[in-house]
């Protein structure tokens, strides 16, 4: 029997999955990694640690299924998508911690881009809206606040990524620089329809394109590891965004099938094929996972920025859980909320509302209310921002002659909170 070895990097840990040639799990391993917040509404991670943790659990889970990577057919990278991490090509090292997709400091320069009259633009070659979110005010932001960074990559020693990207290069010891369509979706620098850099969003950037990584299909043979990484050199066989290769991963493949992928974030996706379709109602075009000489693929997405993370707080920030998993016996020792709201806008309001400046707020409280009314308002926070992505979603579906979507698929580690899946239904 071979074996597939998944590495699935996220926001707030890495995690490695072997999977049998049946699809079976057959091991896993899983670190948490540091959250560095600066300041009011900057997120940050460290880029080296992300590969510390991710590389320890690929070794971790190989050990706890008793294989040898000669064993292994192929390696799957997936990842959190618009993190942007730059580092030096010569020496490996990262010039700046890696800005997380959660992180708001590039929306002054969004609010200049957007008063320029550029949102149109934008949206017809990448599909998104200029926001704060995507990659490439991040890497302008690095470009113009690290010392040195500009002038280095006008001399070409620097290299730009998402996660994927950089967890690429250091398994293959910096001998491949690349990303796959979906990743590259992500960044607010690409041409989803020709499946290109945007050279005239990089101009707009002022982002020298020499930074940029190659791009492949989704499914496309990337490079071999270094052969002391794991024990032997593994061809890396796939690559895509963790949100893309959700909607795959639940055999959303044509157009009208949907998914809502329960995770740091809350992110739901529909596929629209080879349809490229401009939403009306606040959502995204995207790419969708592609495989080698297929015409470009595309969805439509809608992001809340703040979805399980609201646990995270509720654990880390209020102190009111010790673990995730208490959160659904709490809010469940009271028969509903009270009337108590919760807003969890910490890091503003994604689709979609699209509000940079909005910020975390809970109403509705009175002397009757308790902790276990906040957390059964928290969890329900995150089914009405779903909600709301459903609805936006079925009016572009019917506005295109379609249907309304009628199942919605779900994943991700909040959707184990049978309160919240039963309050979403």
């Amino acid at each position: 029997m071979t074996y597939l070895l998944a590495l699935d990097q996220g926001t707030s840990s890495s995690r490695s999955i072997v999977f049998s040639e049946t699809g079976q799990i057959v091991a896993m391993a899983q670190r948490e990694f540091r959250q560095i917040y600066p300041q009011p509404g900057w997120v940050e991670h460290d880029p080296l640690e992300i590969w510390a943790t991710q590389l320890a659990t690929a070794r971790e889970a190989l050990a706890k299924a008793g294989l040898k990577a000669e064993q292994v057919r192929a390696i799957g990278i997936t990842n959190q998508r618009e993190t942007t991490v730059v580092w030096n090509r010569r020496t490996g090292q990262p010039i700046y911690n890696a800005i997380v997709w959660q992180d708001r400091r590039a929306e002054p320069l969004c609010a200049e881009l957007r008063a320029a009259g550029h949102a149109p633009a934008v949206q017809q070659s990448t599909g998104l809206l200029i926001d704060a979110y995507f990659s490439g005010t991040k890497l302008r932001w690095i470009l113009d606040n690290v010392e040195g960074a500009r002038a280095a990559a006008e001399r070409g020693e620097l290299a730009f990524g998402t996660v994927d990207s950089w967890l690429l290069w250091q398994l293959t010891g910096g001998r491949v620089h690349a990303t796959d369509v979906s990743n590259a979706a992500r960044t607010m620098l690409f041409d989803i329809r020709r499946n290109v850099w945007d050279e005239q969003m990089l101009n707009l950037l002022n982002i020298p394109p020499s930074l940029m990584p190659t791009v492949h299909p989704s499914s496309h043979l990337f490079g071999e590891t270094n052969a002391d990484l794991l024990g032997t050199a593994l061809p890396v066989g796939g690559m895509a965004g963790d949100q893309q290769s959700a909607l795959f991963g639940q055999a959303c493949f044509k157009a009208g099938l949907a998914k809502n992928t329960y995770g740091t974030g809350c992110f739901m996706l529909t596929h629209t094929g080879a349809q490229f379709q401009t939403s009306a109602n606040g959502l995204l075009t995207t790419s969708a996972c592609q495989v080698a000489h297929q015409v470009p693929q595309f969805a439509l997405e809608g992001s809340v920025f703040i979805g399980g993370a609201v646990v995270q707080w509720l654990r880390d920030g209020l102190k009111a859980i010790h673990s995730s998993a208490d959160v659904q016996p709490l809010a469940e020792s009271v028969p509903d909320a009270g009337g108590v709201m919760f807003v969890p806008a910490f890091t503003g309001l994604g689709a979609p509302y699209w509000d940079a400046e909005a910020r975390g707020a809970i109403v509705g409280l009175t002397r009757g209310s308790t902790v276990a009314h906040i957390a059964r308002a928290a969890l329900e926070s995150i089914a009405f921002q779903s909600a709301a992505l459903l609805q936006a979603m079925s009016k572009d579906a019917v506005a295109a002659g379609g249907a309304p979507v009628s199942e919605l698929r779900v994943d991700g580690g909040a959707c184990v909170n049978n309160l919240l899946m039963q309050f979403q239904r």
